[in-house]
């Protein structure tokens, strides 16, 4: 299957402003922190997730992204295809030259496949994904890791401050 960093990334970054939408705007740089995806890259696929009408952004301080539907209305083929991502398991990406320019005997199977695996994702939301207990608890771990990060982070300033004075 060629479901690429690309695929992976937007559903990640869409889950985790899914996660954080109540908290107002959330900035791509929070999600870059969290997720540990290039901050650059973030913005390549939120431009493409914005044209997509999936996601809308705030500007001014304060500002960032936010969901453009309610969570139970957007699903997770709707964040792939936006970034232009092709759930395509065939060897030929769906050419049908797999076999010296000629389709190959397994094409059709391999091509059902992929259909069957956008269906899938097309039933899952990104509500079925924050209501599951295993992805609260990922969740929960990071948003722990985080605010360890910021007190070690002060602590640090802290000690900076008083050499300095």
């Amino acid at each position: 299957m060629r479901l690429t960093t690309k695929g992976r990334y937007a559903v990640t970054a869409m889950l985790d402003l899914s996660i954080h939408a109540s908290e107002g705007p959330v900035s791509l740089a929070d999600i870059s922190k969290r997720q540990e995806i290039s901050l650059s890259y973030l913005e390549q696929l939120f431009s493409k997730l914005r044209k997509s009408e999936l996601v809308a952004s705030v500007r001014g301080p304060g500002g960032g992204y936010q969901l453009s539907r309610a969570l139970d209305a957007i699903f997770i083929a709707q964040i792939v295809d936006a970034v232009n991502e092709s759930i395509d398991v065939t060897n030929c990406n769906g050419k049908g030259n797999c076999n010296n320019g000629e389709i190959c005997l397994t094409h059709h199977l391999w091509e059902d496949l992929s259909v069957q695996i956008h269906k899938f994702l097309s039933g899952i939301s990104l509500a079925d994904l924050v209501a599951r207990k295993d992805v609260q608890q990922v969740s929960l771990r990071q948003q722990e890791q985080q605010e360890e990060f910021a007190h070690i982070g002060d602590r640090i300033n802290v000690i900076s401050s008083s050499r300095l004075n």
